[in-house]
């Protein structure tokens, strides 16, 4: 019987979801964490590991532990937080979830977006408190502008920085991206404008979306120089990994005015650290951020039904390869044929069955 382990699940209940999809051939094994000896051993003994949250990591003394895993899924889109490397050591693929809750994260990027651009919330946070509120000379809140002809900058054009670069320009915003993992031609088809570089895109985004990967390449890549190059009261938006930020910057630009507002669903340290400077202004609402910092507890992902898919498809990566050798979406590919348990050249499906034995 097959022994799968899900760690640190968004779920309290029975994993009904994820028995429909194995059917009454596995074991389902669930933990919170692996820190008691019972729980080490469960993680010798799973045939295949779902890590279902990116705040519990898996570091190489955890992978060293996993003795008889044959494939690691994370149950959602990043993997930064999982040892991709010690897993290729092992032969173990690890995959991940890039085909849930897509419509989501798009929306809510744009939804970060229209309340910091309409002042939706900084007005009814007046009108709470203020009886004053109520009349024009009251009305003005610094990112509040018309968002017709707008630039909107989305770094990273992939599912969801596409899906959220379509709404912007049913918005009539004007779409330019910097992505340098996408093919020469690939802005014809949506009609938006490519920028070479980072800082091409920067200087002309009057909006400035993030929804790239977190890797050695965009850690920190919003820092001092970075706010430097954006256009004055540019307004950001990161729906993606908080540690593409560099939030000591993010809080220079504010206080100077470099930067209109900011929505962040994610933060470099999650649960939010209050102790951080502009976390403190916030959390104190201090008038200077008044409806120019709007921040979301890593939502951007949820619905019901896109938490079933999370559950679901996640779970179908675990299936296929054990029972078919079929991999979904491998993210240490070339890791595994650097340490030699994939052939150079081969398909997908036969490094799959290769590794799959």
């Amino acid at each position: 019987m097959e022994r799968i382990l899900i760690i640190d699940p968004q779920f309290d209940d029975d994993p009904d979801v994820e028995r429909e999809v194995t059917g009454d051939g596995a074991q389902l094994d669930i933990v919170r964490a692996v820190e008691t000896e019972a729980e080490r051993e469960l993680l010798r003994r799973a045939h295949a590991v779902v890590n279902c949250r990116s705040r519990h990591f898996l570091p190489r003394r955890l992978v060293e532990q996993m003795h008889e895993a044959r494939i690691v899924v994370q149950a959602g889109v990043g993997f930064d937080h999982i040892d991709t490397e010690a897993c290729a050591e092992r032969g173990i693929p690890v995959c991940n979830t890039p085909d849930y809750g897509t419509m989501e994260v798009a929306d809510h990027a744009i939804a970060m977006l229209l309340d910091l651009m309409r002042g939706t919330t900084a007005y009814n946070n007046r009108l709470l408190v203020r009886d004053d509120a109520w009349n024009t000379k009251a009305l003005p809140v610094a990112p509040v502008r018309r968002l017709r002809g707008q630039v909107y900058g989305v770094v990273g054009l992939g599912r969801i920085g596409l899906a959220a670069a379509l709404r912007a320009s049913a918005f009539g915003l004007d779409v330019v991206f910097h992505d340098p993992h996408l093919p020469a031609g690939a802005e014809l088809a949506p009609g938006f404008r490519r920028a070479d570089t980072l800082v091409e895109l920067l200087a002309q985004a009057d909006i400035v979306s993030l929804h790239s990967p977190l890797n050695d390449a965009t850690r920190g890549m919003i820092d001092a120089e970075a706010v430097a190059a954006m256009k004055d009261d540019a307004i950001l938006i990161n729906t993606a990994r908080g540690r593409i930020i560099d939030l000591d910057a993010v809080e220079s630009g504010l206080r100077s005015g470099k930067i209109s507002a900011v929505g962040l669903d994610v933060l470099p340290e999650e649960p939010l650290e209050r102790s951080h400077p502009l976390l403190a202004a916030w959390s104190a609402g201090e008038s200077w951020l008044e409806g120019r910092l709007l921040i979301t507890p890593h939502a951007a992902f949820f619905t019901p039904q896109s938490l079933r898919d999370m559950r679901r498809l996640s779970m179908l990566a675990v299936v296929q390869y054990l029972r078919r050798g079929h991999l979904r979406s491998c993210v240490n590919t070339e890791q595994l044929r650097a340490h030699g348990f994939c052939k150079p050249g081969a398909t997908p499906a036969r490094q799959a069955r290769a590794l799959a034995g």
